[in-house]
């Protein structure tokens, strides 16, 4: 796949809609439409470059099981590596260019059927407003648990069992149920992502910042606010972002008081502390002993 090929997105007025599949100018929509095909049934006679296009009423998801694919929304394109899950929801614009070597398929819906089953006020129905990128397969979610879901819907479609129907519904149901479990899965891996890269930089910035210092002045370095950096202070470690502050003070408080004849007003000096007796009532508060008796206990 050429990486510097470029989509041809179409002014509003010229939007390329299918009622049907792509390429399928005579597709009349059906609201118990339901279909699964290979990608390289339908993208390989259209040299694996599909473009941008919309369905007025199909919802699509596509399974990538090999290779990789440029995706394009309506604002950037996405070099997308397999494993991963795409979810387009009716109406909002997408393009692809694919590897030859893709291997994958897509599943294909009315809109009616995903609203029958989950109605519109439900919360799940808001993870299938947008389209969603996913490709965060753990032992929790297993990209294999996707795939026996999908197995069980192809077995059901493509034969002729009592009661297909209502079977075929179910399985479409539970399908989309993991996509939103996943989607959820991901939503918090990624947040834990960011909360543990605010925690480290906070860290950082208390052992380099220049003291008196306040914790709004450490949320604003992380362009978040004081109870947001609290939160995940309170997240990561069970402590308050001011008790971390502290911590570190009192740190930096007992290697004065071991490795140097500083007295405890020089220390307290040093640490910034406005008054003396402040800073040693913070010390006996984290070490149970005042400064002159932690340093007279170490050197017994």
């Amino acid at each position: 796949m050429d990486k510097n090929q470029t989509f041809d997105m179409q002014s509003p007025k010229n939007v390329i809609n299918f009622d049907g599949l792509y390429g399928d100018t005579q597709g009349k929509y059906s609201a118990e439409y339901v279909f699964l095909e290979l990608i390289a049934t339908r993208s390989q006679s259209f040299d694996w470059n599909i473009k941008p296009h919309i369905h007025s009423h199909l919802f699509q998801v596509f399974i990538i099981k090999k290779g990789s694919l440029t995706f394009q929304d309506e604002i950037q394109k996405h070099l997308i590596e397999a494993p991963c899950v795409i979810l387009i929801p009716p109406t909002l614009l997408h393009g692809l260019v694919y590897s030859p070597d893709i291997d994958g398929c897509i599943l294909t819906l009315s809109d009616s059927i995903i609203e029958d089953i989950f109605k519109t006020s439900s919360l799940i129905w808001k993870t299938f407003e947008q389209i969603r990128i996913l490709s965060h397969f753990d032992e929790v979610f297993p990209f294999e648990k996707l795939l026996n879901v999908l197995k069980n819907i192809e077995d059901e479609l493509f034969n002729d069992y009592a009661e297909r129907f209502l079977m075929l519904r179910s399985c479409i149901t539970q399908f989309f149920i993991c996509l939103h479990r996943l989607t959820k899965h991901e939503e918090a891996e990624q947040s834990g992502s960011a909360m543990m890269t605010h925690f480290r930089k906070f860290q950082q910035n208390i052992k380099n910042a220049e003291y008196p210092k306040s914790i709004p002045a450490f949320a604003d370095e992380l362009n978040i606010t004081p109870v947001h950096l609290n939160r995940i202070c309170k997240a990561v470690s069970g402590k308050s972002a001011i008790e971390l502050v502290h911590q570190n003070l009192i740190s930096e408080a007992q290697k004065y008081l071991l490795h140097t004849s500083y007295s405890v007003s020089e220390i307290s000096f040093l640490l910034k502390f406005e008054y003396p007796n402040y800073f040693a009532k913070l010390f006996k508060k984290y070490v149970g002993m005042s400064p002159n008796e932690f340093r007279r206990f170490d050197r017994k």
